[in-house]
């Protein structure tokens, strides 16, 4: 696990509440359309990565999905998932770990990951992340990925970030997906700034 990555999102965990955040969402839109636009059954196992304390596993919960994962370098963020879940934190597996170096332990249909692989800026771990993804997605089964688009922030909680477009996004899963759909999504901060992202969605070959 990357000691320095880890330090830095701890601190910000515990300075912040969620609901401070720059990438905080009270409902996670366009993820969950690309997610429905899947038709996944409720039994499919979903990891989130980078998941935190995001609210995108109380509205996955809500729609019915028993098999829910969620994956963070920071302990911190998700001990707050879990507090804000109460009893339904049961429900989830809670994953403590670097996503550009965990050994993961099973597959998954569907990664799913909005603003953790864009602060991964060296290719030794973008590698590492994309040799992750490849791994714990079954045959058939799908990736919704979420980054700085290039008309978007090139820094985000004090960290550089690597930016991509629609093509390079979709470049990094050419040789085992298929691009199923890529948008560009403005995110208001709770300050009211504007966010420009890009949003593709994947299946395996």
């Amino acid at each position: 696990m990357n000691a320095v990555l880890k330090t830095h999102w701890e601190k910000v965990y515990e300075s912040k509440k969620y609901e401070e955040a720059t990438w905080y969402q009270e409902k996670p839109e366009t993820s969950l359309e690309m997610i429905a636009a899947l038709d996944l059954p409720e039994t499919a196992g979903i990891i989130d990565i980078g998941g935190g304390d995001s609210n995108l596993v109380d509205h996955l919960l809500e729609d019915g999905y028993r098999d829910i994962s969620v994956l963070d370098i920071s302990e911190k963020a998700l001990g707050h998932a879990r507090d804000r879940l109460g009893e339904k934190a049961e429900q989830v597996s809670w994953i403590a770990a670097d996503a550009a170096s965990f050994e993961p332990e099973k597959q998954y249909y569907l990664w799913h990951d909005r603003a953790a692989l864009h602060f991964l800026t060296e290719d030794e771990q973008v590698e590492g992340y994309i040799n992750n993804l490849e791994r714990s997605v079954k045959r058939g089964g799908f990736v919704v990925l979420a980054t700085f688009s290039e008309n978007g922030p090139t820094k985000c909680s004090g960290r550089e970030i690597r930016q991509y477009s629609k093509e390079q996004l979709s470049d990094l899963l050419k040789e085992k997906f298929e691009t199923l759909e890529c948008r560009n999504v403005d995110h208001i901060t709770p300050s009211g700034g504007k966010q420009n992202f890009t949003f593709c969605s994947f299946r395996k070959k």
